[in-house]
Order: C-alpha cells, then sequence, then structure tokens
C-alpha cells in the first residue's frame, strides 16, 4: 500500500480564503504591523544594548524576549505576505518543517522566558536585599540559555515525530503558516501519537508555566500592598499589572488552541487566534514592557539627545 502512495514534496497554504481585494488590503495592514513589530523590538533591543543603565537582569531577560518576537515575526509574516498576493505559491516539505520547528521553539522559549521575569520581579519586590545575591549575571544566563536549550529539543521532538508519518496527499495546509495541528492533519497516518505528545508538551510549558507565574505575581501583589509608599505601591503595582497583560494574552490564547476541543474552534477562528503570535503579542510587548517604564523612556531621550547633539556638532 505505501509503495502506491505518491509522497507530498511541497505544501499549498491556503491562509485566509478571501477575496483578491481584501487579500490586498490585508497586505497593506500586515505589511505595516510587520513593520512596527521589527521597529518596535529592534528600538528595545538596540537600547537595551547600548545604555549601560540598562544593563541589569530584568532588562537582559526581556532584551531576548524582543529577539523572540522579532523571529516569530520573521518566521511566518513574510511567507504569509506571499501568499497573499500569490495564493498558489507552494511551500516546500523542507521548508515547512523549518517553519514549525522555529515557530515551536520560539513559542517555547516565550513561555519559559515569560516564567524568568516572573521570578525576577518575584526576587525584586518580595525580596530586594537579596535580589543582587540571587539574580546574579551567572544565574540569569543560565536561565536563558535552558529557556532556549528546552525550547528547542521540545520542538525537535514534535518535527522528529512528524517526519516519521507519511504525507500522500492532500497537500494544502488549512493556514497562512505551518502550523503543526494543521499539518498533522494531512498524514496518512495514524497521528494519536502526536497528539499525545504535544498535550503532554502543553502541560509542561504552558499549565506548569502559568500556574508558576500566577503564583509568583499574587506573592507580588500581596508585598505591593504592604508597601508604605503611595510612589513606590504605583510602580510597582504599573510594572506587574502590565506585565500580566502579556502573559495573559499570551497563555491564554495557546491553552484555547492546543488544549481545548478542537471542535469548539472553527478553523477560521484558529488563524485569527494565531494572528496573535504572529502580530499582536510581538507588537505589543514592546509597549507594554519598555515604553510604558520611565527607565526605558529616560534611555530613549538620552538617545535621542546625545544623536542630536552630536547632529549639531
Amino acid at each position: 500500500m505505501e509503495e502506491n502512495q505518491t509522497m507530498v514534496t511541497e505544501f499549498i497554504l491556503l491562509g485566509f480564503c478571501l477575496g483578491q481585494r481584501i487579500h490586498v488590503l490585508l497586505f497593506g495592514i500586515f505589511s505595516l504591523f510587520y513593520a512596527f513589530t521589527l521597529l518596535g523590538n529592534g528600538a528595545i533591543l538596540a537600547l537595551i544594548c547600548l545604555d549601560p543603565r540598562l544593563h541589569t537582569p530584568m532588562y537582559f531577560f526581556l532584551s531576548h524576549l524582543a529577539i523572540v518576537d522579532i523571529a516569530y515575526a520573521c518566521n511566518t509574516v513574510p511567507r504569509m505576505l506571499l501568499n497573499l498576493l500569490d495564493p498558489a505559491l507552494p511551500i516546500s516539505f523542507g521548508g515547512c518543517m523549518t517553519q514549525t520547528f522555529l515557530f515551536l521553539t520560539f513559542a517555547h522559549t516565550e513561555c519559559l522566558l515569560l516564567v524568568m521575569m516572573s521570578y525576577d520581579r518575584y526576587v525584586a519586590i518580595c525580596q530586594p536585599l537579596q535580589y543582587s545575591a540571587i539574580m546574579g549575571w551567572r544565574v540569569c544566563i543560565t536561565l536563558v540559555v535552558t529557556s532556549w536549550v528546552c525550547g528547542s529539543l521540545l520542538a525537535l521532538v514534535h518535527v522528529v515525530l512528524i517526519l516519521r508519518l507519511p504525507f500522500c496527499g492532500p497537500h494544502e495546509v488549512n493556514h497562512f503558516f505551518c502550523e503543526i495541528l494543521s499539518v498533522l492533519k494531512l498524514a496518512c497516518a495514524d497521528t494519536r501519537l502526536n497528539q499525545v505528545v504535544i498535550f503532554a508538551a502543553c502541560v509542561f510549558v504552558l499549565v506548569g508555566p502559568l500556574c508558576w507565574v500566577l503564583v509568583s505575581y499574587t506573592r507580588i501583589l500581596l508585598a505591593i500592598l504592604r508597601i508604605q509608599s503611595g510612589e513606590g505601591r504605583r510602580k510597582a503595582f504599573s510594572t506587574c499589572s502590565s506585565h500580566l497583560c502579556v502573559v495573559g494574552l499570551f497563555f491564554g490564547s495557546a491553552i484555547v488552541m492546543y488544549m481545548a476541543p478542537q471542535s469548539r474552534h472553527p478553523e477560521e477562528q484558529q488563524k485569527i487566534l494565531f494572528l496573535f503570535y504572529s502580530f499582536f503579542n510581538p507588537m505589543l510587548n514592546p509597549l507594554i514592557y519598555s515604553l510604558r517604564n520611565a527607565e526605558v523612556k529616560s534611555a530613549l531621550w538620552r538617545a535621542l539627545y546625545k544623536e542630536g547633539h552630536s547632529q549639531l556638532l
């Protein structure tokens, strides 16, 4: 039976099944969002690298979050923009697997980075006198490297399990990128093992980290309520509330996508949810984490002042 199967060597990404005029409109809107994502995260990354006052654990984690957001966008958006202009443009099987691997790597890594950032804020607010000792640079580098390594290894496991499956047709992926669940629907074999591993990975990188984040911020909230200074209470609450917005958007949409029964979420609705990962989360993260932060604003003004002063000279 396998000898009579024609193996798929390329896929067609169906994307958004709308009219040509709507595709052109979406191309313009998504291109604008893509530019904002790259400029916003790139600016934050540049400020953190160039300003010595931002060389702290909090901004070290934030710089890696910016790298993940840029990588997210660069992995999925350019291909989606091309498909809006030419819906029949195919993607090779190898290119599809690479896109799946990179997307899963960045998704897993961002989940773990958000946990590290919540832990950093917990130590800073709840144990300020021990902050320097607990969050040393060796610890921070170890946590970040662990996040990237674990994210990559988990993604590799998923891709290896996909590669063991035969794909004999159809070759149309009903998504705007090679999302793992959409690709698995095209396999000509039993995918229950893949589904079990996906669920187990969700428990490890979604449910577990989300519980840790909620516990951390609950303890942070209790510590904030005990702060005597009104200004200190306001600053701490503003920082943590913005972090929780990002956590809610990211973890909430991921849990709905991968842990809720699939029949409850039509494929077109799933595509909209995945836009949070490709556009909205990466675009909003610089605004939520950085531009509301007084230290980042000061660094931005210093950078602009130096640039303007050097041009005058």
